[in-house]
């Protein structure tokens, strides 16, 4: 078996948001990983200060998926269409709702989603044989609608600028969602479609405290890089918010308005905010993360968030997922919005433009014939 949950807690693992990898749900038959023996033996490529962490490694495959595109009829989502270059992540954010994902895969919710990650290798020439197709009707796609875009392996597979290439080349808009300081090295690309108000741009920041921050997103940018990429955006034209999410009752609510605040000084022109999500697996991944850094808010936190989701840990009910409901969440709702008007920031931002969209000509074959 997998290791059991929630159990003893078991030791965390450097760089690496959760130690368990939980038994996948959909599978009759399983494993258990030797923890002892990831920690002994396999090691990834670290920053010098990781050199001595004892971790489990990531592994990329290749992902033969031959839709570019992800369709939704989701009430609480503000697109329909979403593109993701990669499944799983390996910035590892405990917290994350797209953690039960990976078992449609064979994989286990816990380390597997951190440490086996899967690549679209071909999406760009997939993304624009979509588009340019006569059924196509431009809208605005969502990037990073499930997993960032920009997670650390996008520095050498550069697939999200390749695919922001092609949504220049068609002018179709884009929204995205990341917690990466590299969506700053695509400002060009960005700025390009902005110049037809065709890009939007949210920086998610869940914490501002440093040491809260390496535990529960351990790969991810810092707080003070995801703020200076806010302020890199907004420098060039480009519209972008400060997305805080999730905010954790007990843990994380108490910063929303220091963060909006921050976000507000470095240039962001709107925030939004969502209320944490627990869904399948998670609930058991971050009870024991809890257990494991933060025993004596454990039960506070637990408590907080049934109070908010009608005394279970999930409320999968749409319209309620992301707001959940009760004394809680309506308080976070209520200080979210005073601190938005009173660093004049709007929790709204207006949907891009499909205006500018066209179709460029197919390449012109020579009359003779391909040249050598």
């Amino acid at each position: 078996m997998h290791n059991p949950l929630p159990g003893s807690p078991t030791p965390a693992l450097r760089t690496r948001g959760v130690a368990e990898n939980p038994t996948n749900r959909f599978e009759r038959l399983a494993y258990e990983a030797d923890l002892e023996f990831l920690e002994d033996e396999l090691r990834e490529d670290e920053p010098d200060a990781e050199a001595t962490a004892k971790i489990p490694p990531t592994v990329y495959l290749r992902d033969p998926s031959k839709q570019p595109l992800s369709f939704n009829e989701s009430p609480d989502l503000p697109f329909r269409a979403s593109l993701n270059p990669y499944r799983g992540c390996a910035h590892g954010c405990v917290y994350c709702y797209a953690r039960p994902t990976h078992e449609y895969l064979g994989f286990s919710a816990g380390l597997d989603f951190e440490t086996r990650i899967l690549v679209k290798e071909d999406l760009p020439a997939l993304l624009r044989k979509a588009l340019s197709s006569p059924r196509w009707q431009p809208q605005v796609v969502a990037i990073s609608g499930v997993t960032d875009a920009y997670q650390p392996i996008d520095r050498q597979t550069r697939l999200t600028r390749r695919c922001l290439e092609v949504f220049v080349e068609f002018r179709n808009p884009v929204a995205i969602v990341t917690k990466s300081s590299l969506v700053v090295r695509d400002a060009d690309l960005l700025a390009e479609l902005a110049a037809h108000d065709a890009a939007r741009v949210f920086v998610s920041i869940t914490t501002l405290d440093r040491a809260l921050h390496r535990v529960m997103e351990p790969r991810a940018a810092a707080p003070s890089q995801r703020l200076a990429a806010i302020e890199a955006l907004a420098k060039v034209g480009i519209p972008v918010g400060v997305m805080v999410a999730p905010v954790i009752p007990g843990l994380t609510d108490h910063e929303a308005p220091a963060i909006v605040e921050a976000a507000s000084r470095a240039g962001a022109c709107t925030a939004r905010h969502l209320m944490l999500r627990l869904p399948y697996g998670n609930k058991q991944l971050f009870e024991a993360w809890l257990e494991r850094h933060f025993p004596e808010r454990k039960d506070k936190v637990m408590n907080r968030v049934r109070a908010m989701r009608g005394g279970k840990l999930n409320d999968s009910r749409f319209h309620q997922r992301m707001r959940g409901s009760g004394f809680f969440a309506d308080q976070t709702h209520a200080v979210f919005e005073l601190a938005c008007r009173r660093a004049g920031l709007s929790e709204d931002m207006p949907e891009a433009s499909t205006a500018a969209f066209r179709r460029p000509p197919e390449p012109q074959l020579s009359l003779f014939g391909a040249q050598s």
